[in-house]
């Protein structure tokens, strides 16, 4: 398991005394250098043990005195400064670290770190020392590099690359390709509002809401079936827990559909696929840090129109709302939806239709009736997807973008469709709200860096 020699790069994890003499007890596990216990014990990043513990993990408690130059050289060491240490690897029950402790031989001092700016946890009080709060997310934000080296962090963004990565290859084995469209358009929105304006030369420009238009454009190229992982751009002045100024977004399109729910079944397999693997590879991690339960869920989910969505709300909980208001899904609604669907499905998800085409896109396809195709996927109580089968015919589709005042800037979209179109449709998910449902946070928690409205650093 261990070699006799071992060679390893770490941070530190030895409790010292701050500038405001508390004692900050935390570990770091950079990528590519880990924690003591990492480096000892090959796991992820732990939080620290008591004071003198990293130096015991480094020297031995029956070999300090071997030693006792490099013995004073880790006592030195402040918390998440950068060590190499060449040594020998050796079992000793009275090591806290997993019973397992590296004696060395050689030490360099690569990095020495600074009296820690945050806390990044809550420390509890001892009898010789005071509680430690933790500092707010604003805060650690100002200080994300400081903040990311928790264990939490670290598994945070493993189980997003399983995430993604499961849903990427469910998509390839269904004959998906993926591409890369522009973020910089030349219309100033597909919706009307809420886009970034940029100086581009002699003319504006605007940050992408989506990939759209372009994953339409892809359609009318015959490509089919496309996905693409990549940055969106939304000027919403939203304080929020869940929104922000710019995601991750994981979207798709895909040809020859018959109705949007299509579309329904293509989304409740993809999730299906990533929450599968994150279950099995990080379920237990996920349950232990951060409470949460991950549920692969049973397919096909439910299903609802959202006049039956808010008739069963105000049965169940007495939750009414507006005429005006009931063409869309509100965010009380969306909460409440959590309870409502656990308690008559037995399931996470809700798949909600039939809104108002003056709350959905122009895009959207509508039936003869004028109900457009499309829906809501709200999982725990927050809406993550809206979905569509999309308008491919020339004529109808130019009609409702004059409805909505877009005619003119959407003019080289309806390009796309003067030359033949296949019937087509698909979603958008965003990446970082999964996360963060996923692991029960908020998402300035979730992101690795978050933009909202008085955010534009680190």
């Amino acid at each position: 398991m261990f070699k006799n020699l071992f060679k390893k790069t770490y941070t530190t994890i030895n409790s010292k005394e701050n500038a405001e003499g508390t004692s900050v007890k935390e570990g770091t596990a950079p990528v590519e250098a880990g924690s003591v216990s990492q480096a000892v014990q090959g796991t992820g990043a732990q939080e620290a043990p008591d004071t003198g513990a990293a130096a015991e993990a480094g020297a031995g408690t029956k070999e300090k005195e071997k030693a006792p130059e490099l013995a004073e050289q880790l006592e030195a060491v402040t918390n998440d400064s950068v060590l190499t240490v060449i040594g020998q690897v050796a079992e000793n029950e009275y090591v806290k670290l997993g019973g397992i402790e590296i004696i060395p031989k050689e030490i360099s001092v690569e990095s020495v770190a600074e009296a820690l700016p945050i806390a990044r946890k809550e420390i509890p009080a001892s009898k010789k020392k005071k509680a430690v709060e933790r500092s707010s997310i604003d805060q650690r934000i100002d200080y994300r590099w400081i903040d990311l080296r928790t264990e939490e962090n670290q598994l945070m963004f493993q189980v997003q690359t399983t995430l993604v990565n499961a849903m990427r290859q469910y998509l390839l084995k269904e004959n998906f390709i993926e591409i890369h469209t522009p973020k910089l358009i030349g219309a100033a929105s597909e919706s009307g509002a809420d886009v970034f304006q940029v100086e581009y030369f002699d003319r504006k420009a605007y940050l992408a809401q989506s990939p759209q238009f372009y994953k339409q454009m892809a359609m009318a190229s015959g490509f089919e079936r496309i996905f693409e992982v990549g940055p969106v751009f939304r000027a919403e002045k939203s304080f929020t827990s869940k929104h922000t100024t710019e995601f991750t977004g994981f979207d798709l399109e895909f040809s020859y559909i018959d109705s949007f729910r299509d579309v329904m079944r293509m989304e409740e397999n993809l999730l299906r696929a990533g929450l599968e693997a994150v279950q099995e590879r990080h379920g237990e991690q996920i349950k232990e840090l951060f409470g949460m339960e991950v549920i692969v869920p049973d397919t096909p989910f439910p299903v609802v129109t959202l006049k039956e969505l808010y008739r069963g709300l105000e049965q169940e909980f007495g939750y009414t709302v507006e005429e005006s208001e009931k063409g869309d899904l509100t965010t009380d609604a969306e909460r409440l939806s959590f309870e409502w669907v656990k308690k008559h499905y037995g399931h996470e998800f809700l798949f909600v239709t039939d809104y108002s085409a003056q709350k959905r896109a122009f895009y959207h396809m509508r039936d003869e009736n004028g109900v457009p195709q499309g829906y809501d996927l709200v999982w725990r109580g927050v809406e993550i997807t809206t979905g569509a089968q999309r308008e491919h015919r020339w004529e109808v589709l130019k009609k409702q973008a004059e409805e909505k005042g877009l005619a003119e800037d959407v003019k080289f979209y309806l390009e796309f469709f003067r030359y033949g179109c296949p019937p087509h449709g698909g979603f958008g998910i965003g990446v970082d709200r999964l996360t963060m449902l996923l692991m029960g946070l908020t998402i300035k928690d979730a992101m690795f860096l978050f933009r909202g409205p008085n955010r534009l650093t680190p």
